[in-house]
């Protein structure tokens, strides 16, 4: 931020609280257009009350009227025409702000509509890769802008990339790739991501909402490896893109875990390093959200949090972040000493999370990670022997935790391979919870089933009531042997075949499903492939007696090798996807803060100004 607008701010605010209307008398005439007379006149008494000169608040004055004046204007032709004016910011990472332009659409128009204006004022051949923002989300191409609450006179932001933007060369074709795959391993039947809390615990959902919050949280890893690459252009869009999957989630659920918190501060942080202050509105939402969200998982004022970990824990820098994020948004809006007081607590923040460069340089020629030795001198204050301990407590407790939810995620990979709907989804968890108190598997998934996931009352409901939960449940059907004959033919080995088929009820097509599910590795998938593509291609070459086998089986050779190879396209979009991502699990606590640093001295200056 510059000193200019430091003025406009301070300029606009005392103009609000005093009620001064730049676009009537007697700033301004009909006739005459402004009166200079009476704008400089006004601009001595701003500079008597604000310390800034005479000619910086005249400036300010005469451009702040002229803001008004063309709202006044837009609004007058809003009601006689229904146009709506837009005032578009298309922004980039170096410059912030490159172009303002004004943009007339009508409401009822597309959204692909506003983005074809845009692209046509801006001079760009394909309005495909112009994505529009406004109020935080991006405007969609296929509904109006009414619907999208869209309104006249509305700021919005404009990132633009294609092959002929030199500014942004394959932005939209970046985009696009992660985009699909990101959906191609979600949607991967051999559950190649899963979510964990920040412990190493399992987090199950049922089926919809974990598809809609994994596919979130992976654009939300590859946003972090874009900021990682300071390309908050790319972070925002794919951020944005994660908002829409995470609206799709329980509110409750939402506001019980870190991701959603995170995710608002991560969008807030790319406007602030986009040098965008039109979307603070947005802004001060979002901060809303995450601060709400840290005071229900860490205690007010952090103690619980505290408590648990000490002063010294990582979170502190995420919540370092946030005051910081929070006193730029109250400067913006001329609350300069609330702005004053979040920058102090963020400075005090920031100073105990120091690190020392030669301690971080001795851990990582000790072989230890950047990330794990800033986060492990943080949380010990600096203790090079504790920070070594804090690490390997911390790799043994993931360990631990991954191995006592074995169970439960062989559950849930079980009931995975049912593909279940929503409503009939119980919590793997529960499960284990219900046959380690000595229940039937079946049984204890019937009577979860009809508790809504609820134990106790599924508890009562198989004392009470398990003869007639059992008489509900499906008799076992003996195995085909002519289905089996087929998955035998195909290579896979019995005992697994015989599993697959009691599991889908003779299902044939649904136990090729199956068996390809439980494959652990793509190396299986390829072997799998291997061995079927050659019974297809003896098929084709051959017209001996076992022919007629593999004819009467070419559709089910043919559904097991497109499903086989969409297996292992998935695994090479997770390669790709986790090619520049972290392996680090606490990657997000790893700030190295020099940034906020940056900004924090920056803004501190601009208050004494």
């Amino acid at each position: 931020m510059t000193q200019i607008d430091n003025v406009f701010t301070q300029v606009r605010a005392l103009l609000q609280s005093q009620s001064v209307k730049l676009w009537e008398e007697p700033y301004y005439n009909e006739e005459l257009g402004s009166i200079e007379a009476a704008i400089e006149l006004l601009a001595e008494e701003f500079s008597a009350q604000l310390g800034i000169g005479a000619s910086s608040c005249k400036c300010a004055i005469i451009e702040l009227q002229d803001h008004a004046l063309r709202k006044l204007a837009a609004r007058r032709e809003f009601n006689e025409t229904g146009l709506a004016t837009f005032k578009v910011r298309r922004i980039d990472n170096r410059k912030g702000t490159t172009h303002i332009i004004d943009i007339k659409c009508d409401l009822n128009e597309l959204g692909s509509t506003l983005q074809q204006a845009v692209a046509n004022k801006l001079q760009l051949s394909d309005a495909n890769h112009v994505k529009c923002i406004a109020g935080g989300h991006i405007v969609a191409p296929n509904s109006t802008l009414a619907a999208q609450q869209l309104k006249n006179n509305q700021q919005l932001i404009v990132v633009v990339g294609s092959q002929g933007d030199n500014q942004n060369a394959g932005l939209h074709e970046r985009i696009s790739k992660i985009k699909a795959d990101v959906e191609a391993v979600v949607a991967s039947d051999t559950q190649l991501m899963e979510m964990e809390d920040q412990d190493g615990n399992p987090v199950f959902l049922p089926p919809n909402e974990n598809k809609a919050l994994l596919t979130g949280m992976g654009y939300c890893e590859k946003a972090r490896a874009s900021m990682h690459r300071e390309d908050y252009e790319e972070a925002l869009l794919l951020l944005l893109e994660a908002d829409e999957q995470f609206a799709a989630c329980n509110s409750k659920f939402l506001e019980s875990v870190d991701n959603y918190a995170l995710l608002n501060l991560d969008i807030v942080w790319c406007y602030l390093c986009l040098k965008n202050v039109s979307q603070l509105p947005d802004a001060e939402r979002r901060l809303g959200i995450c601060e709400r969200s840290f005071r229900r998982s860490y205690g007010d004022n952090y103690s619980r949090l505290y408590a648990l970990k000490g002063r010294g824990c990582p979170e502190r820098a995420l919540i370092m972040r946030l005051q910081l994020l929070q006193g730029v948004v109250l400067f913006h809006q001329n609350r300069r000493d609330a702005a004053y007081e979040r920058f102090e607590a963020a400075a005090a923040v920031l100073s105990e999370l120091k690190v020392n460069d030669e301690q971080l340089l001795l851990l990582v020629e000790m072989g230890y990670d950047v990330s794990d030795a800033r986060l492990a001198l943080r949380s010990s204050s600096g203790n090079v022997e504790r920070a070594v301990q804090f690490i390997h407590q911390r790799k043994q407790q993931l360990s631990d935790a991954r191995k006592q939810s074995k169970s439960e995620r062989a559950m849930h990979r079980r009931y995975a391979q049912q593909a279940v709907k929503d409503k009939d989804w119980v919590n793997p968890r529960s499960i284990c919870t219900l046959t380690e108190m000595g229940f039937d598997r079946r049984l204890a998934a019937e009577a979860l089933k009809r508790a809504d996931n609820d134990v106790p009352r599924a508890v009562e409901l198989l004392q009470t009531g398990a003869a007639e939960l059992r008489a509900s449940l499906p008799t076992p059907e003996s195995v085909d042997d002519v289905q089996l004959a087929a998955l035998l033919q195909l290579g896979f080995p019995e005992a697994v075949a015989r599993a697959a088929l009691e599991a889908t009820r003779n299902n044939l097509m649904r136990a090729t499903d199956f068996l390809l599910k439980s494959m652990q590795s793509e190396e299986e998938l390829l072997q799998t492939v291997e061995r079927v593509s050659k019974l297809a291609l003896a098929g084709d070459a051959t017209a001996s007696t076992s022919q007629g086998v593999v004819s009467a089986n070419a559709p089910l050779i043919d559904a097991v090798l497109q499903k086989a190879k969409a297996e292992i396209d998935a695994y090479q979009a997770y390669k790709r996807l986790h090619a520049d991502m972290s392996h680090n699990e606490q990657d997000y606590l790893d700030l190295p803060l020099q940034q906020e640093e940056q900004l924090l001295a920056e803004y501190r200056n601009l208050l004494e100004q």
